[in-house]
């Protein structure tokens, strides 16, 4: 049984990091798309970010 909860342990560890990773893109491309002088820089971090949220680009 130690061996199953060790592998229950790694998979919950990979699944945070995970989830920490695209927390990090989200936030990283939504603030570029805030904070960017270039319209064409913002416009392409706005599609990114819609890419990653799962949303249609407007």
């Amino acid at each position: 049984m130690s061996s199953l909860s060790t592998l229950l342990h790694t998979g919950a560890e990979l699944a945070g990091a995970a989830g920490v990773l695209y927390t990090v893109s989200v936030t990283v491309v939504a603030s570029a798309s805030v904070f960017s002088r270039s319209p064409e820089r913002r416009r392409d971090a706005r599609q990114t970010l819609a890419i990653l949220m799962c949303r249609r680009a407007r």
